[in-house]
């Protein structure tokens, strides 16, 4: 008998997500912050109140970041029983998940961190890489729902999933970053980028970010998968983590910097393979700069001290007098 479901936040991953565990034969239902528009939610029974969503066994929540986790697991909490599962399925802060997990589980409510990677192609298909941190016999009763939904790997106990999520992120912000500058170059330099990928497929440097978020850089189609700003975040958690643990690590905040410039720049909402927007487009505005400054500034010319010429003069004519010269 499988355990009825409500996906809390039905986003750009909350809704694949709730549609696979639909098609693998779960009772699952949905509810959201904000009103949806009818198309995306055909099929997917909506509660109007976290009350109603309370109902269900269990609680994926699948919301923007921590903030959104606390304000949400505040509403929902004086509807949680004991036997609720809660699965969060965001990134969060993992102190505040080890913080949740321990509030809840003092009342007989079980809490996995289970945050993915793969976006929501991967969340449709069945291929995300989940990450979960929470007790053995938690996890035991979220994996059988989780593996409809990818492949699933425990990494410890509460927070821990959140700290995995954290190095990956790591890992994808860095990369697409590599991979915008590498196709960037090749344009600048007369290549053609798809042959980019074509030429190193099956070598080191090859990847799927490579070859899915490459073909968005190349197309210039910045449609959100993974948005900036959520890529910032995801960012901004590692450098806080790093820190805590005096891990010097520059890349990363040239990363942070790259995407912070998108945020600011009003394109926070834009897939995260913008980043090779914000090159592309700086470069341009740095060459027109330099050229102005060229075309612009000339060396000053050179010019003898009017004393120092008139001081040679004095001491030419006392040589020629024979007499030696007062400077």
């Amino acid at each position: 008998m499988t355990e009825s479901i409500c996906v809390v936040g039905l986003g750009l991953m909350g809704r694949p997500i709730a549609r696979t565990l639909q098609a693998a034969g779960y009772q699952v239902s949905g509810w959201n912050r904000s009103p949806l528009p009818a198309d995306v939610i055909v099929g997917l029974p909506l509660r109007p109140t976290l009350g109603e969503a309370a109902r269900s066994a269990v609680l994926i929540l699948s919301l923007t970041d921590s903030s959104a986790v606390d304000e949400v697991l505040a509403r929902l909490r004086p509807h949680l029983r004991s036997g609720h599962l809660v699965i969060d399925m965001g990134t969060s802060d993992p102190s505040r998940s080890r913080d949740h997990a321990a509030r809840l589980a003092a009342r007989g409510i079980a809490w996995v961190d289970a945050p993915v990677s793969g976006g929501p192609e991967g969340a449709a298909k069945g291929s995300l890489a989940i990450m979960v941190g929470g007790s053995e016999v938690d996890v035991a009763r979220a994996r059988p729902m989780l593996e409809k939904l990818g492949r699933v790997v425990r990494v410890g106990e509460a927070g821990t999933g959140d700290m995995m999520k954290v190095v990956n992120q790591v890992i994808v912000g860095l990369t697409l970053e590599t991979v915008a500058e590498a196709l960037t170059l090749a344009e600048k330099i007369g290549l053609d980028p798809r042959a980019v990928r074509t030429a190193v497929a099956g070598g080191f440097a090859d990847s799927k970010l490579l070859q899915i978020h490459g073909d968005r850089m190349i197309a210039r189609s910045y449609i959100p998968g993974g948005r900036v700003r959520s890529q910032l975040k995801d960012l901004l958690l590692a450098q806080a983590l790093a820190s805590r643990v005096s891990a010097h690590l520059p890349h990363l905040q040239s990363a942070i910097t790259l995407y912070r410039t998108l945020v600011t720049r009003g394109e926070g909402d834009l897939d995260h393979s913008a980043v090779h927007k914000l090159l592309w487009e700086t470069g341009r505005a740095a060459r027109r700069g330099t050229t102005n400054r060229v075309a612009t500034t000339r060396p000053a010319a050179k010019s003898k001290p009017a004393k120092t010429r008139a001081t040679t003069k004095k001491t030419r004519a006392a040589k020629s007098r024979g007499r030696p010269s007062k400077t």
